[in-house]
């Protein structure tokens, strides 16, 4: 039962934006379609499991939920057009998949279009993460306020001022001159959610496996879309290789431990290996970007068979075309680091110096200077740079961390 109940949320998560898409395609109203097929979800979640799958489960879902929003259309008396528009819309037979043999069905764009509506660039990037969880996703408002650990009447809120902001908006994708722009936010969006399950920002928990795993999924229903895309490819490459890491991230009782301490063999070889074949694929889709040059530095960490081991002249050369490419305070960080381990702990401390103005009292910041003090010999400003960073991460498992190797300093 545990197995047809796996398959069954796995099977509505990846119907769910195409269902969604063809109803608001065919009648409009976001907001009410996109509560009709979460009903559909929740009703198909209960009856399939117990009998068992339709022939075809995606027609199954739109006819479910296309009468759900007929009846809620009809049942609201302000909205007497809209019922008048509904019952001409009316499909006289249900929906059906594609024949086994077509490898892309029309409706498939659907979830490209969705993204892109739930990424529109009127929204907060907290209400794109959070209706893009809902609408594409197939989340609960339940289990998306659980991973983000706020009330669920807090994230109904901001979903609902999410869909109250695009309705109206046309259900089609971005033209020529605005498309590349608005991919742009959609990749955006994806890396967000997946490091926000990668590594928690708040919380008891480092790594927060649903989001990560739906960020991975989201992004490969991306790239199926778009295989030709560069800067899709690399952040499916990128979130691979860093998720492929997530087993030894983390000690017995939960305790951090970082890259370079970490038992390799339970490192995902099966991951890394499709990861490191996307990098390649990546490279010779156009000059690189910024996911793609990511990607590259977590392939030469995951091909590493030792921590000793790591290329780190290649990596701080990648970190070079990268800062050049996309500077961002975050990866001048991580150059910093690459630069240390290349040149010694007192030139990646000059280098730190640089990004003083844009990185004050960010608890990272802080914590690199500290680990780059600790190997140049300076046991008191390492401490004092460790406690300070254990005091600006929201995440537990952190500081705990910050704070051990404060604690191991002490004499």
């Amino acid at each position: 039962m545990l197995r047809r109940t796996t398959e069954v949320e796995d099977l509505l998560r990846r119907h769910a934006p195409q269902v969604l898409g063809a109803l608001v395609r065919r009648y409009g109203h976001f907001d009410t379609a996109e509560d009709a097929v979460q009903e559909a979800l929740l009703a198909a979640a209960r009856q399939w499991s117990d009998q068992g799958l339709p022939d075809n489960p995606r027609g199954w879902l739109i006819r479910v939920a296309s009468r759900r929003l007929v009846d809620q259309l009809r049942a609201d008396a302000a909205r007497r057009r809209r019922e008048e528009d509904a019952a001409l819309l009316t499909p006289r037979d249900a929906f059906t998949a594609p024949p086994p043999g077509e490898s892309r069905a029309p409706s498939d764009d659907d979830t490209l279009t969705l993204l892109f509506l739930c990424c529109h660039p009127a929204l907060s990037p907290a209400g794109q993460v959070a209706l893009t969880l809902r609408a594409v996703g197939g989340l609960t408002t339940a289990e998306i306020a659980r991973a983000h650990m706020v009330p669920e009447a807090t994230m109904a809120q901001r979903i609902s001022r999410a869909k109250g902001k695009v309705r109206g908006t046309p259900f089609r994708q971005p033209g020529p001159e605005d498309r590349d722009a608005r991919l742009v936010v959609v990749l955006q969006v994806l890396y967000l959610i997946f490091n926000e399950g990668y590594t928690a920002t708040s919380g008891d928990a480092l790594h927060r496996a649903d989001l990560a795993r739906e960020a991975i999924r989201l992004t490969r229903s991306v790239r199926r879309l778009l295989p030709h895309e560069g800067a899709v490819t690399g952040l499916l490459a990128l979130m691979l290789l860093t998720e492929a890491r997530s087993a030894a991230r983390t000690g017995p009782h939960g305790e951090l431990i970082p890259l370079d301490e970490q038992d390799r063999t339970r490192w995902d070889r099966r991951a890394i290996a499709e990861g490191t074949a996307l990098v390649e694929e990546a490279l010779s889709q156009g000059p690189p970007g910024a996911y793609q040059l990511q990607a590259a530095i977590a392939a030469l960490h995951d091909e590493a068979p030792s921590a000793d081991a790591t290329d780190w002249p290649q990596i701080l050369a990648l970190y070079d075309v990268l800062v050049r490419r996309a500077p961002e305070p975050m990866a001048e960080l991580g150059r910093a680091v690459a630069y240390a381990m290349v040149h010694g702990p007192r030139a990646g401390l000059g280098e730190l110096t640089a990004l003083e103005g844009r990185l004050t009292g960010h608890y990272r910041l802080d914590a690199v200077r500290a680990h780059l003090l600790e190997k140049a010999g300076d046991t008191e400003g390492a401490l004092t740079a460790y406690r300070s960073a254990a005091k600006g991460t929201l995440s537990r498992p952190e500081a705990r961390y910050l704070q051990t190797r404060a604690a191991r300093l002490l004499p």
